[in-house]
């Protein structure tokens, strides 16, 4: 086989990623496996395998109408991991309520139309009948699209929170998000529990609800002697906005104010300065998604992915405390 020869791995090393789109993997392997995939403009037959197996090689996925922008991450790794299968996706939006979606994915399951369903909203299906497809549903958002589980998990918080004290900094605001969603929890809450840990003080906690403006009204309503010098905002929109009240106040970032966001939003890079933040690898998120029905699909277990979807990267935004603040 020629993606093996030139990713320098064994045909049975290429035969688990097309089959689990690299879920499992090494990401080096994952990443020479995908390369040669590429290069060589590889594509396995869909029609030979139907005249085969009687199968449609398509699979839906299905999803809330009005998703957020991440959920395009995540259909992109699921995409590819599919193509790299053999596969090809279809993405189904749902309208009308959460209890009209369990039904609509029956009648998908019993269409004949696709080999194999993946729900990215939590719906509670009942038994399905015999010959139907298997639906498999994530376990990472909430009937609305909202991260849960490992999306929600804010242990990342505290090492930010422990990054900036190394910085010298003592005192801390937070600009959170809203509250409907376990993620906005989660990180106020270690946010908290860090700065008590650790002895330092916070000014407040401030519900932005993942607004700019919020943000930035907050920052432009700091007392001038708030004693704050670093803002930890719930995700990248909140940080601009408060990147954007500390400039109106005159203020430096990071110099006299450190920020840092949550998400990774491609803008933040190009921010001057560019922002701290926690990347969420949402197509990695697809790719472990569409390997668990894949691993139904075949009888076999999912492959183990214990790669952590989310890691602290650090920027310009954030710098050591003001002498006069230590």
């Amino acid at each position: 086989m020629e993606v093996a020869r030139l990713a320098g791995v064994s045909h049975q090393t290429v035969s688990r990623y097309l089959k689990f789109g690299g879920a499992g993997m090494k990401a080096e392997t994952s990443e020479r496996i995908k390369t040669a995939i590429e290069q060589l403009d590889y594509r396995p037959n869909l029609v030979a395998r139907a005249m085969r197996n009687r199968r449609t090689g398509r699979l839906a996925m299905l999803l809330p109408a009005g998703t957020a922008v991440s959920a395009l991450e995540l259909l992109a790794g699921a995409t590819t991991a599919a193509h790299e299968a053999g596969y090809v996706v279809e993405v189904v939006t749902l309208g009308g309520s959460p209890q009209t979606w369990a039904q609509r994915a029956l009648e998908l399951s019993d269409s004949g139309l696709f080999e194999g369903i993946v729900s990215l909203t939590r719906m509670s299906l009942p038994t399905q009948r015999p010959g139907s497809v298997p639906v498999v549903v994530s376990p990472d958002y909430d009937d609305r699209m909202r991260g849960v589980g490992e999306l929600a998990d804010a242990s990342h918080m505290a090492e930010i929170v422990e990054g900036l004290a190394a910085y010298g900094h003592r005192r801390f605001l937070h600009l959170a998000g809203d509250y409907a969603h376990a993620s906005a929890r989660e990180r106020r809450q270690v946010y908290l529990d860090t700065l008590d840990r650790l002895g330092l003080e916070s000014y407040g906690v401030i519900d932005c609800r993942w607004s700019a403006a919020a943000a930035r009204q907050a920052v432009l309503d700091l007392p001038a002697g708030s004693g704050v010098t670093a803002v930890i905002a719930a995700n990248d929109l909140v940080a601009a906005g408060a990147i954007r009240g500390a400039w109106e106040r005159g203020l430096r970032v990071p110099a006299d104010l450190s920020v840092t966001g949550w998400d990774d939003n491609p803008v933040g890079a190009f921010l001057p300065p560019s922002l701290t933040t926690v990347r969420v690898d949402h197509e990695r998120l697809g790719r472990r998604v569409l390997a668990r029905l894949l691993g139904v699909l075949r009888g076999e277990p999912g492959p183990e992915d214990d790669e952590p979807l989310t890691q602290v990267i650090w920027r310009e935004s954030t710098g050591p405390a003001p002498d006069e603040a230590r």
